[in-house]
């Protein structure tokens, strides 16, 4: 006999229903698994789950210079010094070097003198690498059974099924050489790599100037010649040598720098140091590689602790512990006064613990925030919307986890950064720039406008520091205080600060020649503010900015767009104003007042210049010189003042805030200290992979109570259906029954 439609129906229905129950059974304990982002494997292994907002734009270290890049490549690339994770102040230390850098002072004809003479023409560094350090796993290096490269002469055939370097069958290494930093530091000074310190180190290196504009030219050359794109020309920097630099051994190299610069040594930290093999150059500039996207900018090798192994910047970015690093142990001294003792408890042991970094792109701070509810990201910072859930603020201005955090057993730190957030005015732009003393006044009056007591307080919950001028908290030359504030823009009253009222910049922007924001052509003053805030989270943000011109009558145009783009504006000088930030890369006031020395204007940089408001006021300049040599001394400091009282009086930036950062992470990450100057962290952290599983599992405990009453509800309307359809049923049955009498 035929089933009835009905009855099938609601069979199926009742085994979708137990098999549900069932699943909920035999999952209880890993419940988590229902709604979790990533596979089991990678939540039971030693992997942390961490998250990014903006894509990176540049992966090769030579030109990247942005702290969203940075937390990717200094995992994968390694120069010669970093330091030490634990201490304060901070430390230096070798990374790849056996030592310090032996350093000589040497005078004019290059005989060595003390490091206090005052004949000191040049200072030589000598590096002396570890021994045994090896590359990444990469195709750049394999070679055949006589010796030549099996993947620098590729076809369209050959890649026709590559979509990375992983996809490539042979993967090999080698060992560092002392030419690979030297290496590096060719692919710096060529112009067309566009590296944003390059001005920078002319000043400095021995023969740097003339290296790169011989390679240069010779580049330009090789190009015509060979009619090929700059991405795709590879060009043989070893046949050429830079006077200042040069390679001893194996293992050691040499860099003379020009007289004394004891801020060099912090230089060595950073990404544009470290070392680059030829073969990977070589291999990269190959057509067919850079029209998949795979290059050296996309696709980084290094000796770093990890290997950037996924790059999608649309969806992931994944890193995998290096199968070659060598034996690094975590410190075991040099904690800092009032650091938990616990910091040491993994003393003595080897590098990295996480053998796993997942990168997920979240453009929204939301689903951000709730994934680190549920235990999906390890670590998390904290938006102004998220604020009052996880931080409470005492009357003294404390922070403190809210004891819902505390229960989960989720921690936080809390430091004013060494960090400047500023709003930029362009001086090259014919309105809001020059240094006229009407064109001065206009941006004095829409500093005072500017209010960023209240954006601090709004946007950030007060997690920032006024800034005065381009030099945060904990470097040489911030002074507190009252001694220390922009008298251009802030008055000292009741032993505390506070902004001049805004009929002082009604009064400034009128003697600029607005009067009430009106210009002479009898328009309101219109002008453009670019950004690279462009989600829903920042339409507030940016009307708040409306909002602090309007006060003067003036129009505020918001021009959003990518922050790859933006940074293109910004370095082309297209731009009006902008607001930007600067990290400090080694802690020194030279650090930050070189963003206003003139030298590094970007237009006067091609673009790469790091002075992206291009303020050059000769007077700044000159005392710029004279102060960035010195050591820390009350001269120094004087000559300080002085430039901060120039920078204040003709008001490039709106100088904006330090910020304070407040991260939150959860009890199974272990290791978690600040150290904002040391971005290669990740190595020392430690994940407790089974508190995790746990706390996920406890965290995301599947409610069944809704499927019950879904099938319930369709069970129940579908049972008069069913009963309706079996009397119909029957009523044929017994009609036809008294047919057949």
């Amino acid at each position: 006999m035929a089933t009835p439609f009905y009855s099938l129906f609601t069979y199926r229905i009742f085994d979708k229903f137990l098999m549900i129950l069932f699943l909920s059974y035999v999952t209880n304990s890993t419940a988590s698994n229902w709604n979790t982002p990533y596979s089991e494997e990678q939540v039971r292994s030693a992997t942390l789950f961490s998250a990014f907002s903006q894509s990176p734009k540049h992966l090769d270290p030579v030109v990247s210079y942005n702290s969203n890049e940075w937390a990717v490549l200094s995992q994968v690339y390694e120069p010669p010094l970093q330091y030490h994770y634990l201490k304060r102040p901070y430390t230096l230390e070798p990374l790849t070097l056996q030592k310090m850098p032996d350093i000589r002072y040497l005078d004019k004809n290059h005989h060595p003198v003390s490091s206090n003479s005052s004949n000191i023409a040049f200072t030589e560094y000598l590096f002396t690498l570890k021994e045994g350090i090896q590359f990444h796993l990469h195709p750049a290096f394999a070679k055949d059974s006589k010796g030549a490269f099996l993947y620098h002469q590729l076809d369209e055939q050959a890649v026709h099924s590559i979509k990375s370097v992983m996809d490539f069958t042979h993967q090999t290494s080698r060992e560092l050489l002392a030419e690979d930093y030297v290496y590096a530091l060719k692919r710096m000074a060529l112009r067309q790599n566009h590296s944003p310190i390059l001005d920078s180190m002319m000043q400095y290196i021995v023969g740097f100037k003339a290296f790169s504009d011989l390679v240069t030219e010779q580049y330009k050359t090789a190009l015509q010649a060979e009619d090929k794109r700059v991405q795709t020309l590879y060009f043989d920097l070893n046949q050429f040598e830079i006077s200042g630099v040069q390679v001893v051994d194996k293992y050691r190299y040499k860099i003379t720098i020009k007289e004394k610069y004891p801020q060099f040594l912090y230089w060595l930290t950073m990404n544009f140091f470290a070392p680059i093999p030829w073969e990977a150059e070589a291999f990269y500039k190959q057509a067919v590689l850079v029209e998949k996207n795979i290059t050296l900018d996309t696709t980084p090798i290094g000796t770093g602790p990890y290997q950037l192994v996924e790059n999608n910047p649309n969806k992931r970015m994944r890193l995998l512990a290096n199968a070659n690093y060598r034996v690094e142990l975590y410190p075991s001294d040099g904690l800092a006064e009032g650091a938990d003792p616990a910091l040491l408890l993994d003393a003595g042991k080897p590098l990295p613990f996480v053998k796993e970094v997942i990168y997920s792109l979240e453009k929204e701070s939301v689903p951000l925030w709730n994934k680190f509810l549920q235990g999906y990201y390890d670590a998390s910072g904290v938006s102004s919307d998220s604020f009052d859930q996880a931080v409470s603020v005492s009357s003294s201005g404390a922070m403190n986890l809210t004891d819902e955090f505390k229960e989960k057993g989720i921690q936080f730190l809390n430091m004013t950064q060494p960090t400047i957030i500023y709003f930029g005015f362009n001086m090259a732009d014919p309105v809001v720039g020059g240094y006229t003393e009407k064109q001065k006044k206009l941006r004095q009056a829409l500093s005072i406008a500017i209010n960023f007591e209240e954006y601090i307080s709004i946007f950030l919950n007060g997690r920032g520091e006024l800034a005065q001028g381009p030099i945060p908290p904990g470097i040489f030359g911030y002074t507190e205080g009252e001694p220390g504030i922009n008298r251009v823009i802030f008055d000292w009253k009741a032993g505390r600060i506070q902004r001049k009222p805004l009929a002082k910049a009604k009064q400034l922007l009128a003697e600029a020649g607005y009067p009430n924001g009106i210009g002479e052509d009898g328009k309101p003053l219109t002008l453009h503010y670019d950004t690279a805030a462009t989600g829903p989270d920042s339409q507030s943000m940016l009307n708040w900015y409306r909002k602090q011109f309007a006060q003067l009558g003036v129009e505020l145009v918001i021009r959003s767009t990518d922050y790859n783009r933006f940074q293109d504006k910004v370095r082309k000088a297209k731009v009006q104003m902008f607001s930007w930030g600067w990290n400090a890369d080694y802690p020194d006031p030279e650090n930050f007042l070189f963003l206003l020395n003139g030298a590094n204007a970007t237009i006067h940089t091609n673009g790469s210049g790091i002075n992206s408001a291009n303020y050059d006021n000769p007077e700044f300049n000159r005392l710029f010189q004279q102060m960035k040599t010195m050591e820390n001394t009350p001269e120094r400091f004087e000559i300080i003042q002085q430039m901060l009282k120039i920078a204040q009086e003709d008001a490039p930036w709106a100088w904006g805030y330090y910020p304070k950062s407040l991260s939150l992470y959860h009890s199974w990450l272990h290791n978690v200290w600040p150290n904002p100057l040391a971005n290669n962290t990740i190595k020392y952290r430690r994940i407790d992979v089974n508190e995790r599983l746990e706390k996920q599992a406890e965290w995301n405990q599947p409610v069944m109570w809704p499927f019950v009453v879904v099938i319930l509800l369709i069970i129940g309307s579908i049972y008069p259906l069913m009963r309706a359809y079996r009397q119909r049923q029957t009523a044929v049955v017994i009609s036809n029954k008294q047919d057949k009498v």
